[in-house]
């Protein structure tokens, strides 16, 4: 039996992040703050699991610097949760077999969903990829390509369970089948995937994330463009927009070459919405490639950015580059992008006053008022839609005209 309150927990499991120090931290504190229901609450095992623990597995210090925790699992140990859980050792258990050795869940298990609405699934693990920033590879192992009709069937199963939005995730979601070697692509998985939700539920919504600029190419464009159920939401991380700055990052890829990728997108697919994140401070960036990033948002006029400084660790090999970026001057720039970005995205959303767009309600803060997302709107990265209106249900899609813009969120009512 599962519990959403800590208090009553026998077991406590802590799935971590490891990939950038404010989520290390964040796993940390999180790990602290639950030990203290073993005095104070009926917990009785404490498991860290993720990537936290798979990349301090070879430090001989992290049993010692988390005595509070009874068990380290790594990425590929999902397997060897309930083993973790009746174990009664008195020294703390480490699991960390090969990340590449990892399966994909069975379609047909049901999952325990965090979230109302969406559902997250997984088109493939691990990366093949070489960002001189990242220790992904490392977690999480090689690519390895989902099969499509795996995805179909459990896309389908989170269908007829309710779910109205499938959202694709990967370390690359358009580097899928390049491990295959069968010709299948990312734009394979939309085309079989698309009718096969619509069959089940016609108003659900088909999302994906985390595209390469490599692989987003024209054949996945079209689908999308082709397919009224996928959302024409195009989340494209860049991390910079300097060829240099893209060279020491290992990205494979120049400026132009983005120019013209977000060209491409919109001369094909009209009603794309476009999103990005970059990352300021980078080792070596100097004030002119910052000014070249700076620009290049200003030029682009993404619908929605994200941006990160850059997070150093000596297990990176960014670590080695000289000129490392002072973490005052990586904040300054980080906030001049975040309030471009701010401009940018509130012009955007004043040309969607007026327009009427389809809106899935989910939750209601007060009554009369309720939150949804559009089609262009990814849960937890973007804004929001609040609509005024009466008698609406959560999970509903409703016609929203929208009335009124801020920064990130629109405002409207039931059309």
């Amino acid at each position: 039996m599962t519990t959403h309150d800590p208090a009553l927990a026998h077991t406590i499991i802590v799935n971590t992040c490891g990939f950038i120090s404010t989520a290390l931290d964040e796993a940390v504190e999180t790990i602290l703050d639950m030990a203290r229901y073993k005095k104070d609450g009926a917990c009785q095992r404490l498991i860290a699991t993720g990537c936290l623990a798979q990349r301090y597995k070879d430090d001989p210090d992290l049993v010692n610097s988390l005595p509070e925790v009874d068990a380290f699992l790594g990425t590929a140990a999902c397997d060897q949760i309930v083993a973790a859980v009746n174990g009664k050792d008195a020294t703390p258990l480490t699991v960390f077999p090969d990340p590449n050795s990892r399966g994909f869940q069975n379609p047909m298990e049901s999952r325990a969903l965090i979230s109302t609405g969406f559902a997250y699934i997984k088109v493939s693990e691990g990366c093949n990829r070489h960002c001189t920033y990242c220790i992904i590879p490392t977690l999480r192992g090689l690519q390895r390509s989902r099969p499509v009709q795996e995805i179909c069937d459990e896309a389908v199963a989170l269908v007829k369970d309710g779910i109205t939005e499938v959202i694709l995730t990967a370390e690359n979601t358009t580097d899928y089948g390049q491990d295959l070697n069968t010709g299948e692509g990312f734009h394979t998985v939309l085309e079989h995937l698309s009718p096969v939700v619509k069959k089940v539920n016609p108003n659900a919504w088909i999302r994906f994330l985390y595209t390469h600029p490599k692989t987003l190419d024209d054949r996945v464009i079209k689908a999308v463009r082709d397919h009224d159920n996928v959302c024409s939401y195009y989340d494209v991380p860049i991390q910079h927009a300097a060829s240099s700055t893209l060279k020491r990052m290992g990205r494979p890829y120049t400026q132009k070459e983005l120019a013209d990728l977000f060209k491409r997108i919109r001369r094909i697919d009209p009603d794309a919405c476009l999103r990005t994140t970059v990352i300021v401070g980078f080792p070596g960036e100097t004030e002119e490639e910052f000014q070249t990033l700076l620009n290049f948002i200003k030029e682009i006029q993404f619908d929605h950015l994200g941006v990160f400084t850059y997070s150093d660790s000596d297990d990176l090999k960014s670590h080695g580059l000289k000129a490392h970026v002072p973490e005052e001057i990586a904040e300054q720039r980080h906030d001049t992008i975040m309030a471009a970005q701010a401009s940018i995205s509130e012009a955007h959303n004043h040309t969607h006053v007026g327009n009427t767009y389809p809106v899935r309600i989910e939750e209601t803060p007060e009554e009369g008022v309720y939150i949804g997302r559009t089609p262009f709107q990814a849960p937890d990265v973007d804004g929001v839609t609040f609509i005024y209106s009466e008698g609406l249900d959560t999970g509903t899609l409703v016609q929203v005209k929208v009335t009124d813009a801020f920064e990130y969120d629109i405002a409207g009512e039931k059309a």
